[in-house]
């Protein structure tokens, strides 16, 4: 295989930046993903990617629910926050307020949108697990163009 042409085509692939929310009971935390989709409309149906290594991942296996806070275009500070573990305090992580709603999980007072979800499978096959889970609940704020990998120059992929 051409390693360049695959890096190359796999980045073609549009992203979008969430903050992804896991609560096992005991534990919170938060951490900013791009590999998510919707995959079912009946029932609905989301997959996203986490890094199995990663402690968002132990708490997502162990809670089996987690929530997803939508970014909208303009909040690089935001989504570059938590590309590294930052514990919760006084109802924020770091400088971000966050709010909880049916599963408890942490959802991004700041974003423009949120779904939560119950996970209905984990396939740890890769560096990541994809999992697909099945949303239960979802919150609006207001209509916003997502912000994306693009737009702060960032590739996560290929």
């Amino acid at each position: 295989m051409d390693e360049q042409a695959k890096k190359t085509a796999l980045r073609m692939i549009p992203y979008g930046l969430q903050v992804l929310g896991v609560s096992d009971g005991k534990e919170l935390d938060v951490a900013s993903i791009n590999w998510t989709t919707q995959v079912s409309f009946q029932p609905p149906l989301v997959v996203v990617g986490v890094k199995k290594d990663s402690k968002p991942f132990g708490i997502l296996k162990n809670g089996r629910k987690f929530a997803l806070s939508f970014l909208e275009s303009g909040q690089r500070d935001l989504a570059y926050a938590f590309f590294k573990s930052v514990a919760p305090a006084n109802g924020k992580f770091g400088d971000y307020a966050y709010e909880t709603a049916e599963t408890g999980c942490p959802i991004i007072s700041d974003a423009a949108a949120w779904v939560e979800a119950e996970v209905v499978s984990i396939d740890e096959t890769g560096d990541h697990a994809a999992v697909i889970g099945r949303v239960i609940n979802a919150g609006l704020k207001r209509e916003a163009k997502p912000l994306t990998l693009a737009e702060l120059g960032v590739n996560y992929g290929g």
